[in-house]
């Protein structure tokens, strides 16, 4: 085995006396004796605001050449760190921001105490975590606890929460082939939907059109859109006269999606809710709750929303939950959503789960306000370092926040590519990996991602992506905490 010096690096203008603190260490590591001349360390030096490695590995003490080298057959790798890890670019935005992170700390305390209260109310004991077999008729009550504690936290008359939603998209598709039949109308009344949305309805079909795959069209539903007004918000205007008779469900979608428009606020959808209930009374409406989960200290269903639904991968599995979705609401709504997730005549009562997902379902939802919160000061600092570079950001750094997505216009190509590069190779997982545009199912657009995250394609945790399409904007979200971000800007600094 070739021998190797170990390496220590400082920053410029720290003193010799901690290089040689780092050196007493290392010699005390490996049992080595220090003589003063006789041992020393290769030194290099780097930039201040850089964080250092110290050292290679396996590790061997090199003495001057009239001296034979002394091999450690132990490995350690020492980490020494200057003042601060950050950019200097990303260092003076968190600066900037720490107000901004304080209140962001008090919404989480407030959604924080909600969720506790929740806990206890429902009275949350370890027998509730036990896993089920089969048609999972004997549960230990924990479906029912969990659907109890989340139809709580989101003041819904009740909820299903569960495992064998496969996605966000899956859960908004099962309540909406629940509340709507032959000859109703869909209305959606923030522009077009999410793209994987645009199948289920039927707005984009397969490529070969005589199959028909059961979308909500193919069942002789029908669908109607009002576009957003020019600022990228609601169409007041348009919406104050757009529910029809036949408007079964009026469908809100809160989070951007792949638009460049501002994400709704709760006030902006108790707003929306009146003007359709003032046109039709009996009218559902349904929110695609997706993102917007715990970011404000109140939800949809608190200011008269009929139905939400959304992922569990993303912000209420609090980077725990390993899969799921939820549907919460009115009573007999959610009875119909668990009827299409199941079949009629089962509804809530079955579904087995295995006892470490019914834990962290449990565990997920109690920590979501707190990731929440990191995953938005992770956004506020991305559209502070991408604005003062001169690039367009959508919420900007001073605006409210109602989701956890933060979207910056690269205006090219080979800048998102390589924006997904470099944030894919700050990841825990799969940072060896090189993110390529490619068709995703659900998608019409070639499509990027990179998520190195510990549950597949959870955006909970630090992610981000974005379609090959103009304006080329990369969508960031997630994150256990905001210097998870900070590390990635200064990698994506480097090359952007």
């Amino acid at each position: 085995m070739a021998e190797e010096f170990i390496q220590v690096s400082s920053t410029e203008g720290k003193p010799m006396k901690r290089l040689l603190a780092v050196l007493f260490q290392i010699c005390r590591l490996f049992n080595q004796p220090v003589e003063t001349g006789k041992a020393y360390l290769a030194i290099s030096i780097a930039i201040p605001t850089a964080a250092i490695m110290v050292a290679t590995v396996p590790l061997t003490v090199s003495r001057p050449l009239s001296v034979a080298p002394v091999r450690l057959v132990r490995r350690r790798t020492i980490c020494c760190y200057a003042s601060s890890p950050f950019h200097p670019e990303v260092e003076r935005a968190v600066e900037s921001l720490y107000g901004k992170y304080r209140e962001i700390d008090s919404k989480v305390a407030i959604n924080s105490a909600r969720v506790l209260t929740a806990f206890k109310n429902a009275r949350i004991a370890p027998h509730h975590f036990g896993g089920c077999t089969g048609y999972g008729h004997d549960d230990g009550g924990g479906r029912e606890a969990l659907d109890s504690v989340f139809a709580d936290i989101f003041c819904s008359e009740s909820a299903i929460v569960r495992s064998q939603f496969f996605s966000g998209t899956h859960a908004i598709a099962c309540a909406l082939f629940a509340i709507l039949r032959p000859g109703d109308e869909l209305l959606a009344i923030a522009g077009a939907p999410y793209d994987t949305l645009e199948e289920v309805i039927g707005i984009r079909g397969p490529s070969d059109s005589s199959i028909n795959i059961g979308s909500l069209k193919d069942f002789g539903v029908f669908y109607r859109e009002v576009p957003l007004a020019a600022d990228g918000g609601l169409d007041w205007d348009g919406l104050g006269c757009s529910v029809r008779p036949e408007t079964r469900c009026a469908f809100i979608q809160r989070s951007c999606g792949y638009s460049w428009r501002k994400s709704l606020g709760v006030a902006d959808i108790h707003r929306a809710i009146s003007l359709i209930k003032a046109q039709n009374k009996d009218c559902i409406v349904m929110v695609d709750n997706c993102y917007g989960e715990f970011v404000e200290t109140s939800e949809p269903p608190m200011v008269g929303a009929d139905l939400i639904a959304g992922s569990l991968i993303k912000n209420p599995g609090g980077t725990i939950a390993p899969c799921g979705g939820y549907v919460a609401g009115r009573e007999r709504l959610v009875e119909a959503a668990a009827a299409r997730l199941s079949a009629p005549g089962l509804g809530l009562d079955f579904g087995s789960v295995p006892g470490h997902v019914m834990r962290s379902l449990f565990q997920g939802l109690f920590l979501s306000p707190q990731m929440v919160g990191e995953a938005l000061k992770g956004g506020l600092l991305i559209a502070k370092v991408m604005e003062s570079r001169g690039y367009l950001v959508q919420p900007d750094p001073l605006g409210p926040r109602h989701d956890t997505v933060q979207a910056v216009q690269l205006r090219s190509r080979e800048k998102l590519i390589k924006f997904c590069e470099a944030v894919q190779r700050c990841c825990p997982i799969g940072s060896f990996v090189k993110p390529t545009p490619g068709s995703t199912p659900g998608y019409a657009s070639e499509v990027i991602f990179a998520d190195g995250t510990f549950v597949d394609g959870s955006t909970s945790e630090l992610s981000c992506d974005g379609p090959l399409r103009e304006p080329y904007a990369v969508f960031c979200q997630g994150g256990t905490h905001w210097t998870q971000w900070a590390l990635v800007l200064g990698e994506v600094l480097t090359v952007i």
